[in-house]
């Protein structure tokens, strides 16, 4: 046998999404997966608990401010489309607030005889009359745009409306929006994202919308959008040269182009007089991952004066920051746990500062909204991973409110969390999170109620990409499907995430990529070392790419996990950037048609990792036909390699639910009872 290469590939007809013999062999699969685990004896009652925690009528419906409702997407088991409604302050201060809705999904599904999911709003600012109401058919990242009116509760007739593609839309006005989106031939770039941006008037074809500033094919997006902030109203355009680069241009109103002069790889952007940038290399003689702020207009003029508003250390991150209308609240890390800290500038362009809120060890809070335009309002929402949320609502300097609490969805007794780390092999120091009954045999007493002595199944979630970062949280899904049963959940903050910043990004791109490999299986070692599981009861977890993750576990790692599961994964690394979205990923990976990059890749591909005389623990494998972001090509045709290779692998691919896989609760429920079947059938 030999190891397929984009030319010899045997299984390339599993790349045709709607292809025929595709779904046929796609429904084979399923059928082989649901007779080992949905015939299970306990995959029912699992599903049922599961949807029951997704349909609770009593979870936080979070919001945000639009002038003066509080706006909220809500799905039940009543509401399985659901419904976008809104209501009052006064009236979301109570148990049961009476909510206004705007747009029900259900209906709508029902009145058009298709599978709408909720995409999201982009609600006029400031009137706050107007809608852009965004649709996805079952799931997918390509929406349909429709015009929605507030006041009446209805689509406009005639009003702006555009066919399904990956558009980006925003208003400029009543009558004006600026629209990138699928206009034929040379309006979209390589990566399927759109390369021109246009003010469209009402009343206009799109066809004949003028075009204001335009992209290169090679780069990512192109993108347009108004601050309408009141006496702050500009015009902005930019390019995503890549995933981490671009550029930034104020567009002035006779349509020249003033570059915002700050580093490519720079997060930067404006907020009234400010202009705010979040490093990504050295700039200035500040560090990677400082926040600055300059005042914009001096920025424009030359002056690179800037206020330093943060500078990381090698144990503190940025994790995010929010505007009210006088203050920025600023989210930092500290070894993974939050803190949060009220930035104020003054008129003179100084900058003072105080906390805002204490935190609990081991701990999350994020800023759910604030009212940048009108007040000092702000919504906080603090959890941990066996602390369910509570929302508080405050003013900067005055009075704090609980306005929610969600409650318990799993019994937690005997549990306890704690942080270890694990040492790589190069001797970083690698966090990660541990929650479950204390098992190792040098730990404290975990009490009679849940009493337990040596090893037993975990389960390790990683993620290891984009800089994306993996903080603690509530998972009721898990808590109940998972430690209820007396396993131990781990979630590991490998380099490739953001947990300490850019630079622990940077560590792991390209063809540093295997440093995040090394840190995920330093974590698996750590755990079996503290005594608290072994490698035939551990489990590993991942998604997009987490499931390229997952798939180096696989091929690298085999002996170190008793049985993994990957979903809605990236595997061959050969072809990824010819698959639906993937040349946007190329500034993560590399580029498999440069051949400079050509050998770390192939040495990257789980997919060309794949042999027959290894021994691999068993794999599910979960995709959906309408994920139009990672191709599901990847897992069928890993799936196929490993059943001609004689290894063990179970596959489902969920018809609808794009990238999440899921596009209502009775799907999400029935995916995570598969996943949570197949390790408790191998791991227990």
């Amino acid at each position: 046998m030999t190891t397929p290469n984009d030319g010899d590939d045997p299984y390339l007809w599993l790349e045709e999404i709607e292809g025929e013999t595709a779904l046929e062999w796609v429904a084979a699969r399923n059928a082989e997966t649901a007779a080992a685990l949905v015939a299970d004896p306990g995959f029912a009652a699992l599903k049922e608990r599961l949807r029951e925690v997704l349909d609770a009528s009593d979870r936080i419906p979070y919001t945000v401010r639009r002038g003066a409702f509080l706006y909220n997407f809500w799905r039940d088991a009543e509401h399985v489309r659901g419904v976008w409604r809104r209501t009052t302050l006064e009236q979301y201060r109570k148990d049961a607030p009476e909510w206004d809705v705007l747009l029900d999904l259900d209906a709508l599904a029902a009145a058009e005889d298709e599978k709408w999911v909720w995409a999201g709003a982009r609600v006029r600012h400031p009137d706050h009359d107007l809608a852009l109401v965004c649709l996805s058919r079952d799931g997918g990242d390509a929406v349909v745009v429709r015009e929605f009116d507030l006041a009446t509760r209805a689509f406009v007739e005639g009003g702006f409306r555009v066919p399904e593609a990956k558009t980006r839309i925003g208003w400029i006005d009543a009558d004006t929006v600026f629209i990138g989106t699928d206009l034929g031939p040379g309006s979209l770039t390589d990566a399927g994202y759109p390369r021109t941006v246009r003010r469209w008037r009402r009343g206009t074809p799109l066809e004949e919308a003028e075009t204001v500033f335009e992209a290169e094919a090679g780069d990512v997006s192109a993108s347009g959008w108004r601050d309408t902030t009141p006496g702050f109203e500009r015009d902005f355009v930019a390019r995503s040269l890549d995933f981490f680069c671009g550029e930034t241009y104020l567009l002035t109103p006779d349509g020249t182009l003033v570059r915002i002069d700050v580093p490519d790889d720079a997060d930067a952007y404006v907020h009234r007089r400010h202009l705010i940038v979040s490093l990504k290399s050295n700039w200035l003689g500040e560090p990677t991952g400082s926040l600055l702020a300059f005042d914009f207009d001096a920025f424009l003029a030359g002056d690179r004066t800037a206020t330093v508003l943060f500078t990381p250390d090698e144990r503190t991150a940025p994790a995010g920051h929010s505007w009210t209308r006088h203050h920025l609240i600023l989210e930092t890390m500290r070894d993974v746990s939050t803190c949060v800290e009220v930035l104020t500038p003054a008129a003179d362009g100084a900058w003072t500062r105080s906390p805002l809120a204490d935190v609990p060890a081991l701990s999350a809070v994020s800023v759910v909204d604030t009212d940048p335009d009108v007040s000092d309002e702000y919504f906080l929402d603090v959890s941990g991973f066996l602390q369910p949320s509570t929302l508080h609502r405050g003013q900067i300097g005055g009075d704090t409110e609980i306005l929610k609490q969600a409650p318990a969805r799993f019994d937690a007794t005997g549990l306890t969390v704690r942080q270890f780390f694990a040492v790589s092999p190069d001797g970083t120091r690698v966090p990660y999170f541990v929650i479950g009954p204390e098992r190792d045999s040098t730990g404290p007493d975990p009490g009679p109620d849940r009493a337990v002595t040596g090893p037993g199944p975990a389960l390790l979630y990683g993620y290891g990409g984009f800089e994306v970062s993996l903080t603690p949280f509530y998972g009721a899904v898990t808590g109940r499907a998972w430690l209820e049963r007396g396993g131990t959940y781990v979630i590991a903050n490998i380099r490739g995430g953001g947990e300490y910043g850019p630079d622990w990004h940077q560590a792991a791109r390209g063809a540093h990529r295997p440093r995040a490999f090394e840190d995920f299986a330093a974590v698996a070692r750590d755990l079996v070392a503290r005594g608290i599981t072994t490698p035939a009861m551990l489990g590993a977890e991942g998604g997009s790419n987490g499931g390229l993750l997952m798939g180096a576990m696989l091929t690298r790692y085999p002996e170190l996990f008793g049985a993994i599961v990957a979903q809605v994964p990236l595997l061959d690394m050969l072809r990824f950037h010819k698959l639906l979205a993937g040349a946007s990923w190329i500034a993560e990976y590399g580029n498999p048609d440069d051949e400079a990059d050509l050998p770390h890749l192939r040495a990257l591909s789980p997919y060309h990792q794949l042999a027959a005389d290894r021994v691999y623990p068993p794999v599910l494998l979960m995709t959906s036909t309408r994920d139009d972001r990672v191709h599901p090509g990847h897992a069928r045709k890993t799936a196929a390699r490993l059943r001609e290779l004689g290894h063990r692998v179970l596959f489902h691919e969920n018809v609808g639910g794009g990238h999440a896989g899921a596009g209502d609760n009775e799907q999400a429920a029935h995916n995570e009872a598969l996943v949570h079947t197949f390790l408790w059938q191998h791991l227990t």
